[in-house]
């Protein structure tokens, strides 16, 4: 199936020439936009601005720097740490020498990162602190071409004296002078960058092995960016907030290339705990989240409401349901009646707006979510409030857009129409495969993976098993290697029961296991923030995570969850034998730090299915109870063991589809 878009025959820069690089597109900017912000970040609570020159000027002087230091051309220069202008320059500048940048998950502990700072062969480290220079310095023996750690904040690393330890004002310094003696280095270098040279290396989740390096051009990057940037009318004037990983290869798309290529200003937060305030600050205008963020925001929203007087209640549930009726087909530029457009009017004066402002949503004119369904009910909020948000389907072998919704196509259900230039269809065995020009260049050092995964034809498989239905759109079920079938035949997928039981604000992981067995059971993890305040409402005391998911009042909340889902499931014909039958509700939550989870939060399934076998056993007996005892590692590194024994409840299934 090709590409329902129109796709420009040549997209150019402002000044109507193509460049091939980022570092060639940074001196564009810097020439066309100088004075015009380039990147942002708020420090001690003060907004720092940079503009393009001045982008341009840090980049130049650390990309001497790194040539002082021994980076040449084919070299990998690993960066890791939070979202910080100069971690993004130092990609930039890695780039401009021709060395190939790797971004890291900055929450990967010590052990987590041996493997790709091994594989890639990293030489030199860009990190944001003492806590990424810390893991560094605990794993050095093992990373024997590691010989320079770079480090942006020096607070705490005072009196630090390893070798080849150096503070980026240091690198910065050094390549300013190098840059005196050597003027027309960085220019030379820049010219001589091609589109077909490697751009990055960003890992894979590594979800059922070690992690893969996949490796991108300047022109699959480019021309992915460009491409999906002229399709919306993204303009040298969107703001955008880059909270999410760098080592994610979202952020790389949303917050890095297409800023490179459009010419927009990309802002970085304080901190993590400080993105909802300083979205507001910032209002962007260009979004993007995983589905759990929107449910998280959509949680505050309605807890904040319970708590509000009668009155704000009564406004709120009345305007909401008038936005739910035309707000839909007023952001989707549909017809709407005199009476219907002033009632909307006056909601957004009264609750949309004010709404959307604590959210941080005044001024997005376009959001995007991936990565997992997203309820019929959250999706719905969003557009009755205005905010075009729409579902994109992408992996890392595709830097991000293999189909993305056309406006006025958005549903709920599915994940859009193939991106510009994008070719998709499913193979007889009903795998998702896809081609375009954004597709992955190789994985590192890995051949055999490449060929495994890229056909002779330019054909990439995704590994989810999916179709496309009457109108064009993609619809995903699940992994491939995940569905399967119940021992009377009937197809299990595991993801579609998971999504729909996590679209509930009081449910935040589910496992769910089918395959091979008479009925499918599922793990459940309750949110407990959202279940903390449903169980305050009521008074139910509680002293932690533990004893609130151990409460029979949350067991038939979940349980009235799991049955709303089964009952849905009955009436899909592909799906309805993957309802629940038999659930528990995990005593603690699944965690990347025990391994239950990737760094994306992504399940590990199969090594859940291990560790918790004496659970998933009980399940499928007549148990009512489930004794487990397992190992779980604390936010100080150090180990425990954790014993508990769980409750087995039984939910109502309904009479399958024919």
């Amino acid at each position: 199936m090709a590409s329902p878009f129109d796709l420009p025959q040549q997209i150019t820069t402002q000044a109507g020439t193509a460049a091939d690089t980022f570092p060639q597109l940074l001196c564009r900017h810097a020439q066309e936009r100088a004075e015009r912000p380039a990147m942002r970040e708020k420090d001690l609570g003060i907004w720092q601005t940079w503009n393009w020159r001045q982008v341009a000027d840090e980049v130049r002087a650390m990309a001497c720097g790194l040539n002082v230091r021994g980076v040449s051309r084919g070299d990998r220069v690993a960066i890791i740490g939070d979202n910080r202008p100069r971690l993004y320059w130092a990609m930039l500048a890695a780039q401009s020498i021709g060395a190939l940048p790797v971004p890291l998950y900055q929450d990967a502990v010590a052990d987590e990162m041996v493997f790709s700072l091994r594989d890639a062969g990293i030489s030199v480290a860009v990190v944001e602190d003492q806590e990424q220079v810390d893991k560094l310095l605990e794993i050095r023996e093992q990373l024997p071409a590691l010989h320079t750690i770079v480090y942006d904040d020096t607070r705490g690393l005072r009196h630090y004296d390893a070798t080849g330890l150096l503070s980026m004002d240091a690198l910065l310094g050094e390549g300013r002078v190098f840059h005196e003696q050597h003027p027309a280095f960085f220019q030379l270098s820049v010219e001589a960058g091609q589109g077909h040279d490697l751009a990055i290396m960003l890992y894979t989740s590594g979800t059922t092995g070690q992690p893969k390096g996949v490796v991108h051009t300047f022109d699959s990057m480019i021309h992915t960016a460009r491409a999906a940037a002229a399709m919306e009318g993204l303009t040298d004037r969107e703001e955008v907030l880059a909270y999410l990983p760098m080592a994610w290869v979202g952020d790389n798309l949303f917050s890095f290339s297409q800023s490179m290529v459009c010419g927009f200003c990309v802002s970085c937060p304080e901190s993590s705990t400080t993105v909802m305030t300083d979205m507001r600050e910032i209002g962007p205008t260009y979004y993007f989240a995983p589905p759990r963020v929107f449910e998280n925001l959509l949680t505050q929203v309605t807890i904040r409401m319970e708590d509000a007087g009668r009155i704000k209640r009564a406004l709120f549930r009345y305007f909401m349901a008038h936005a739910r009726k035309v707000g839909v087909r007023i952001v989707d530029k549909e017809p709407v009646g005199f009476w219907d457009r002033l009632g909307y009017r006056l909601g957004d004066w009264l609750v949309y707006g004010p709404v959307k402002n604590v959210l941080g949503f005044s001024r997005i004119r376009l959001a995007y979510t991936a990565g997992e369904a997203i309820g019929p009910e959250l999706f719905a909020f969003y557009r009755a409030l205005n905010i075009n948000i729409k579902q994109l389907y992408g992996s890392t072998e595709a830097y991000v857009m293999v189909c993305v919704q056309p406006n006025g196509e958005v549903r709920a259900d599915t994940v859009g129409k193939p991106a510009p230039g994008v070719e998709v269809r499913i193979d007889d065995k009903g795998e998702v495969l896809f081609r375009g020009p954004g597709v992955f260049h190789s994985y590192w050092q890995r051949a055999d993976a490449t060929a495994e995964t890229r056909n002779a034809e330019g054909w990439v498989h995704t590994g989810d098993a999916g179709f496309i239905d009457d109108a064009g759109h993609l619809r995903i079920i699940d992994r491939a290697k995940d569905v399967g079938r119940l021992t009377d035949g009937t197809l299990f997928a595991p993801k579609y029961p998971e999504n729909k039981l996590k679209f509930f604000p009081f449910i935040k992981e589910v496992v769910a296991f089918g395959d091979g067995r008479e009925h499918a059971a599922a793990f459940i993890n309750i949110d407990i923030e959202a279940v903390g305040n449903w169980a305050e409402r009521r008074g139910l005391a509680y002293s932690g995570y533990t004893d609130l998911a151990a409460q029979d009042a949350v067991y038939e909340l979940v349980r009235d969850c799991v049955e709303q889902v089964n009952e849905s499931l009955s009436a899909d014909s592909r799906l309805s034998g993957s309802q629940i039958s038999r659930f528990l509700v995990l005593h603690k939550e699944l965690d990347a730090d025990d391994g239950e989870l990737t760094r994306t939060r992504k399940v590990r399934r199969r090594f859940i299915a291990e560790r918790y076998a004496p659970l998933v056993d009980a399940l499928y007996s007549d148990a009512s109870r489930g004794v487990i005892e397992t190992e779980v590692r604390f936010e100080d590194g150090r180990s425990g063991r954790l014993s508990a024994d769980l409750k087995i409840e039984t939910a109502r299934t309904y009479p399958r589809a024919a």
